[in-house]
């Protein structure tokens, strides 16, 4: 059986590691957060002292990182971990970041003779935990295909979107329609409440109806009216708002550089901006609908 490095331990990463380990990968893993090691030590993986230590030896290296910056620095930065991969070793990078820097990083490992894919995923944290993630990944179809029984013990859908990037463009469009219709969403349930309609009724009449979206299906923003979501406990764990507002920022960075215009996407920003200002970027994306509500 291969050995995978795995870096970066977070609400994604860590049940994604964990669906490695069932599966009988052995796993050599770090993470800057202790909890997190102790997590997967107790899985049954190898916990590191760096990152530099965990590709020792590693076949496939993956890696699950917050943001552009933390990509960049750790494939690029001082000690960048190219110089310590393993000649032949497979890199897939599930972060959603800018498409120029998955390109310049796989770009940079191809000029090592290293095969690398960008492979952000789709699914939320449940999705992360069932196993049942959707990766999206640019990259050649030989690395893809390399990949491939790796990403299935991880997810239940595997799209090629095209050349090194082109999943993580794709994953930014998706992510915009996302905040958009969980927006959406969560003004329409306010909308009706506050005209006396019962939260739950409302969404199980949007959810046979024409405004039924994946907000209503199985993410449902309102307190009370899903079980299993964000939304039904105070709204910690899963997406953060700040991470939504950063993958918005990136496809504001998108639409410029491509010249489309994107009005849903720059409002839905300006108010996960606000949603931040107001000291609850650290919350689920879902709890949006606070911004919404009478105080």
């Amino acid at each position: 059986m291969q050995t995978i490095a795995f870096i970066g331990l977070g609400h994604m990463g860590g049940p994604m590691a964990l669906n490695l380990l069932k599966a009988g990968f052995s796993l050599q893993v770090f993470d800057l957060m202790p909890a997190s090691l102790a997590a997967a030590q107790a899985a049954g993986a190898r916990v590191t002292a760096s990152a530099m230590e965990a590709v020792q030896g590693a076949d496939i290296v993956i890696t699950m990182l917050p943001a552009s910056q933390h990509v960049e620095s750790l494939y690029l930065g001082d000690g960048a971990l190219l110089g310590a991969v393993p000649a032949g070793a497979l890199l897939i990078d599930c972060s959603t970041i800018a498409t120029q820097t998955a390109q310049r990083v796989a770009k940079a490992a191809e000029a090592r003779g290293l095969e690398m894919i960008d492979a952000p995923v789709s699914g939320g944290t449940a999705g992360a935990a069932a196993g049942t993630l959707t990766f999206i990944v640019g990259g050649s179809a030989t690395a893809l295909e390399r990949a491939r029984p790796v990403l299935e013990k991880m997810g239940r859908n595997i799209f090629h979107a095209g050349e090194h990037g082109a999943g993580q463009t794709a994953k930014i469009c998706n992510n915009m329609l996302l905040a958009i219709h969980m927006i959406g969403t969560a003004e329409a349930l306010n909308l009706g409440v506050s005209l006396g309609l019962d939260p739950k009724v409302l969404s199980d009449i949007i959810q046979k109806s024409s405004g039924r979206n994946w907000s209503t299906e199985v993410y449902n923003p309102w307190p009370g009216v899903m079980d299993g979501v964000p939304a039904s406990r105070g709204y910690e764990g899963g997406f953060g708002a700040d991470l939504m507002l950063k993958d918005l920022g990136l496809a504001m960075e998108a639409a410029l550089q491509g010249k489309a215009a994107t009005p849903l996407g720059a409002a839905a920003r300006s108010l996960y901006h606000l949603h931040s200002l107001a000291g609850q970027g650290g919350l689920d994306f879902s709890s949006i609908l606070n911004l919404l509500q009478k105080h």
